[in-house]
């Protein structure tokens, strides 16, 4: 008992000893000065640590949201291994059938890259501008710790290889957006279209060229960098309604997983617009044009405008063939017309509408591909009767066909029949329009 009050004793008076000498040194030294010796002491304790750590906060000065820390967020969320991550946080955006997963604060996660043991957590600061307020906001942040001699090859090669691993995450799990570009606004909803290439009735060889073209497009940043123009591609698809093209559309925007952007022309009354309006649109996205020919004033460069204020041809011209064509990257645009014969030759060329597509009528190989969409078959008793009256030039379009197929698609045998009298009619009425020309020909000459 006597040597626990001595002991009680003894630390009450250091106590006391301590609080005593505090009070003296803030009488004599500055806050100032104490503050400048206890840094000087704190960085001779971290220069003698082998670990040094990195923080990267959610807000930076000025309220801009630091890329780097977003990065790291969607780079550490396809990290998580439970169990050795206890507590993971799941969100989901609306519509978006993709969960997304990220550490919690307090928990760490172990990343190795070429050779380095680097350790990320996440944590929290208290927000030092609202000390005033009771609630005082709390900042989110990431600190990753690694050993003090891999500081460059951190600086220099890991944090880009986050950024770049991050940027392909989300390229890959990001939903794909259809935008309505207006002159002051725009609708935006979610892009959920099915069609893909597989499912497309186009030519077989047309499809694979198609294909090999876009391929070859999104590869070929430096390519385009080095010879000097933008990172553009632009397609023509023609052809009568009914063909495809706005399926044709969707499939190649689910294979580049590219934003979708209608660009109603009607609505943009003046070339200042226009540009305003495409500026607007971001990179890896596909600008459509539709039924361009149904244009007024781009049509053709001869035609007068009735408007002042209507757009032109040499202002869409501008943006998609001159110097405004290098805002931005990754891009393409894509017009669609039933008559290809009434554009004006300028929009045509090479460099503006590289590829010109032509979505004809059913074919053959389109019928087969239908067939096996909507009925699940690759052969069937019917096929050569109908792919007989298609190649006997039956102008029927792939949505024509499509819909029959529709009708009674769980009775194949009954739909192949139909499909044939639907063929044999259209056969039957071309052969009398064909004749009622020819009659009317005869008539006008021999007046």
């Amino acid at each position: 008992m006597g040597t626990a009050t001595s002991l009680v004793s003894t630390a009450v008076s250091l106590a006391g000893s301590a609080m005593l000498f505090r009070s003296v040194v803030d009488g004599i030294v500055p806050r100032e000065v104490q503050d400048y010796i206890a840094d000087a002491i704190l960085t001779l304790f971290r220069a003698s640590s082998p670990k040094i750590t990195t923080i990267y906060v959610e807000i930076l000065d000025g309220g801009c949201i630091n890329k780097i820390y977003m990065a790291v967020d969607v780079y550490l969320g396809a990290r998580v291994r439970p169990p050795s991550t206890k507590n993971i946080r799941v969100t989901k955006e609306e519509k978006n059938q993709k969960l997304r997963v990220s550490i919690e604060r307090g928990e760490m996660i172990l990343d190795r890259f070429e050779g380095m043991e680097l350790q990320w957590s996440r944590t929290f600061k208290q927000n030092s501008q609202e000390k005033n307020k009771k609630e005082m906001p709390e900042l989110p942040r990431f600190a990753l710790t690694f050993d003090r001699r891999y500081k460059d090859r951190v600086l220099k090669s890991y944090l880009p290889h986050v950024l770049r691993e991050a940027k392909a995450l989300k390229r890959k799990n990001k939903g794909l957006k259809l935008l309505s570009v207006k002159t002051c606004y725009r609708y935006c909803v979610n892009f959920e279209h099915p069609a893909t290439f597989d499912s497309i009735a186009m030519e077989p060889d047309l499809k694979r060229a198609l294909i090999a073209d876009l391929d070859r497009f999104v590869r070929r940043k430096d390519f385009y960098r080095r010879v000097g123009k933008a990172w553009k591609r632009g397609y023509l698809l023609y052809g009568p309604p009914g063909t495809g093209k706005s399926s044709l559309i969707a499939a190649i925007a689910n294979y580049l997983n590219f934003n979708v952007y209608d660009l109603e022309l009607a609505e943009i009354h003046s070339n200042s617009e226009l540009r305003k309006v495409l500026l607007s649109t971001s990179n890896r996205s596909i600008l459509v044009i539709e039924d361009i020919d149904c244009t007024d004033g781009v049509v053709n460069r001869n035609q007068v405008n009735r408007a002042e204020s209507n757009i032109t041809l040499s202002g869409l011209l501008n943006f998609i063939d001159g110097l405004w064509s290098s805002c931005g990257n990754e891009r393409i645009i894509i017009f669609t017309t039933n008559h290809k014969e009434k554009l004006d030759p300028a929009l045509l060329r090479p460099g503006r509408m590289d590829m010109h597509i032509h979505m004809s009528y059913c074919t053959p190989a389109g019928f087969k591909i239908l067939a096996n969409n909507y009925l699940g078959i690759q052969d069937h008793r019917l096929f050569g009767d109908i792919e007989a009256l298609i190649l006997d030039q039956v102008k029927v379009t792939p949505a024509q066909v499509a819909e029959e197929l529709m009708k009674h698609a769980d009775k194949p045998d009954v739909c192949l029949n139909r499909l044939l009298q639907f063929l044999c009619g259209k056969k039957t009425e071309e052969t009398r329009q064909s004749m009622t020309d020819q009659i009317n020909g005869l008539g006008v000459y021999l007046n």
